[in-house]
């Protein structure tokens, strides 16, 4: 992958999740691929997203895009998977409480393969979570970056992802409310549950007042709820939606949204022993 940008690496770690719900309704989340248990030989592939982004899904699809004989994304040359009873395919967090699910993708792999193509998509692992001695050093007003779908919109044609940016509402170092996540100050919208939040830093970054020449690239965590206010002043603390309907009263997002940190995601290497 040397030869892509990390930008371009960070950009196919990401897949759009659409769902079909009874009634005729469909929603749109974000996933990102994951590995597990990287050795030189083997690893467990996945994609990881929010429970609350395949409950009650009849059906689920997600979007390839190929690779070219050269190891290259193939723009504009797709295959879809299609899912019956898809949230049966999602293995959830082992703490009930913390809003995260794994799907387990060596199948598709394999498929793909026995049909003569090969998906082409970028992994996260253990090793982009950040260092012990980098967290101290994540304060608030970081600039994060955010990957994902928001409002199910993507640059169909190409099958990429929509970048956001924004900051560190709260300190990474310091749970949030008591609670293994944080605050983000970026636009939250429906299709962002399961974004990835990460530092994506290209060329340069500072930390404190050392300026390091070289790139950076942190996966901080997974975005899952944000908090809104009606127009009759209540605030509340509401899952990112999947879907959008019209609705009696108005909820108006805060342009804050709420993140599990990302090493909380090793938890289901267990799951997948």
């Amino acid at each position: 992958m040397a030869e892509m940008s990390i930008v371009d690496q960070v950009s196919h770690s990401t897949v759009r999740i659409e769902c079909s719900l009874e009634g005729g309704k469909t929603s749109t989340g974000t996933g990102f691929f994951y590995s597990f248990k990287r050795t030189k030989d083997s690893h467990v592939p996945v994609i990881i997203t929010n429970k609350h982004v395949i409950h009650g899904a009849l059906t689920g699809t997600l979007v390839f895009t190929l690779t070219k004989s050269d190891g290259t994304p193939d723009y504009g040359n797709t295959r879809g998977f299609r899912f019956d009873d898809f949230s049966s395919f999602w293995k959830p967090h082992p703490d009930d409480s913390i809003d995260l699910c794994a799907m387990p993708i060596a199948p598709i792999i394999k498929q793909a393969s026995e049909q003569g193509f090969k998906p082409f998509f970028t992994y996260l692992d253990s090793s982009f979570l950040p260092k012990d001695s980098e967290i101290e050093d994540l304060k608030s007003l970081e600039e994060v970056t955010m990957v994902g779908y928001p409002n199910g919109l993507w640059d169909r044609v190409n099958n990429l992802p929509i970048f956001r940016r924004g900051i560190l509402a709260t300190s990474y170092a310091r749970d949030w409310n008591g609670k293994k996540e944080f605050l983000i100050d970026a636009a939250c919208f429906p299709g962002s549950s399961g974004s990835p939040v990460m530092l994506v830093n290209v060329g340069s970054y500072k930390v404190g007042a050392t300026t390091y020449i070289a790139s950076r690239v942190r996966l901080l965590g997974v975005l899952y709820a944000g908090p809104q206010h009606t127009v009759t002043g209540e605030v509340s603390v509401v899952d990112i939606p999947v879907v959008q309907k019209p609705i009696s009263v108005t909820a108006i997002p805060t342009n804050l949204g709420v993140v599990i940190k990302a090493y909380l995601l090793e938890d289901f290497a267990g799951v997948f022993k």
